[in-house]
């Protein structure tokens, strides 16, 4: 068993670089990025405050004023990340190449061979470092005990027609996926990590409440179904099923709100959102911090949940029925067993299987939250933030969600693998 988890997991490698690669290169490459957006959003800043200064109000207009400097436009592609080629963007991501890092910046008189900067706080006294130049202007950064840095760098930018000489001093480390650090996101500000983690929680009690009930709901329907196949039962519940399978949730879910939804006929569930506001919220008790969530979540977990349940029954109903039409059921029949102990003993188990195989990727595809429901009842959860991210280009957050949805599909297929060898006694870890 030791060797299955050894190998599933090298196999894994090759999948995840194959599609953060693919997604990173077209993220990196469709126009409207991160950078033309900060160019963009300069220039009409620019072009307002002309309109404002009047007679600047030409210049600007014909396009002269809106031109960005070069110095700017290297310092916007340094924040944000595209002074460097793509191929070293990857890794830095992966956190398999150096970040650079505490951007100062640095100026040499043509005649000046050392200058001392301050670039940071150790131990709460203020840091300096020395940079030196040598003979062939390449730049060198010392510490106070005169050896040379191995957290600081710099190098020279450019020099200008006087032959003053303009450097960076950087701080480079490895800082990426595989050293847990996400990035910081564009549109927030603040660390990625942060950003999705209230958000993933909302998505993983729904999701994982509604596969819950699926499971709990659709296994013994199925199972009463096979039972009674033909019968008014039987007819009644697989009309009911199949019309309900073929609306989406987004759409049974905006039909909740018009019927039950807050000022509608029967006032029942509030319009949406995961739970009461914060203030409100506060102030409840335990009981009613429980009373008030199921209050916001049950119109939202139904329309999470109802896709689901026409597969999943079906499956179980049709599995059932070819597995009663067995040799081995004939046979335990035929010994004197139980009608009850053939069917829940022997062809249920055997029935699950299928249901089985395909947990994992359910576990997958329910974690990754639903934009459409969750635009629909207006949560804030991972799938509407993963989504309102590539509309924004925040990068950071479009890759760490690709990051999580592909391990979590990954995992879910190990989680497959466990939960079939376990409903089937054929299937051995070799």
């Amino acid at each position: 068993m030791t060797t299955y988890f050894i190998r599933r997991i090298l196999l894994m490698f090759p999948t995840f670089l194959g599609s953060t690669i693919l997604v990173f290169i077209i993220l990196q490459m469709a126009p409207g990025g991160p950078l033309e957006q900060a160019i963009q959003r300069i220039q009409m800043g620019a072009a307002a405050e002309g309109e404002a200064g009047g007679s600047a109000s030409a210049d600007i207009s014909s396009g002269g004023g809106a031109v960005l400097p070069a110095s700017a436009l290297k310092e916007l592609k340094r924040y944000y990340g595209f002074d460097k080629p793509i191929w070293a963007r990857y890794l830095i991501w992966l956190g398999l190449y150096p970040r650079e890092t505490r951007y100062r910046e640095i100026k040499f008189k043509p005649d000046q061979f050392e200058i001392s900067k301050r670039v940071g706080k150790r131990d709460g006294k203020t840091w300096k470092v020395l940079i030196r130049r040598d003979e062939q202007d390449d730049l060198i950064v010392f510490e106070d005990d005169d050896s040379p840095s191995s957290i600081w760098s710099a190098i020279i930018e450019e020099t200008d027609e006087a032959g003053q000489l303009t450097g960076i001093v950087y701080q480079k480390k490895f800082s990426g996926i595989f050293t847990g650090n996400l990035g910081e996101s564009y549109t927030y500000q603040m660390p990625v990590t942060e950003v999705m983690k209230p958000r993933f929680k909302i998505s993983l009690f729904f999701g994982l409440t509604g596969m819950f009930l699926s499971y709990i709901v659709c296994i013994p329907l199925g199972i009463r179904k096979a039972l009674a196949h033909g019968s008014p039962f039987d007819f009644a519940s697989s009309v009911i099923i199949f019309v309900a399978y073929s609306i989406p949730g987004w759409a049974l879910g905006g039909v909740f709100l018009v019927l039950f939804g807050g000022g509608s006929f029967w006032d029942v569930f509030p319009l949406g959102g995961f739970r009461s506001p914060m203030a409100v919220w506060e102030t409840l008790s335990l009981w009613g911090k429980i009373v008030d969530q199921l209050h916001h979540a049950i119109l939202p977990i139904f329309a999470w949940s109802i896709g689901s349940f026409a597969g999943m029954t079906v499956l179980m109903k049709n599995g059932l029925l070819e597995n009663m039409s067995q040799d081995y059921i004939r046979t335990a029949f035929a010994k004197g067993l139980s009608e009850k102990r053939v069917v829940w003993l022997h062809a249920i188990r055997n029935s699950i299987i299928p249901i089985a195989s395909g947990i994992g990727g359910s576990i997958g595809v329910i974690i990754a939250g639903s934009y459409f429901i969750e635009k629909v009842f207006n949560i804030d959860g991972f799938g509407r933030l993963g989504y309102q991210a590539i509309l924004d280009r925040d990068y950071p957050i479009t890759l760490a969600f690709l990051v999580i949805v592909v391990l979590i599909r990954l995992v879910g297929n190990i989680i497959s693998d466990i939960t079939l060898a376990t409903v089937d006694p054929r299937i051995r870890f070799k």
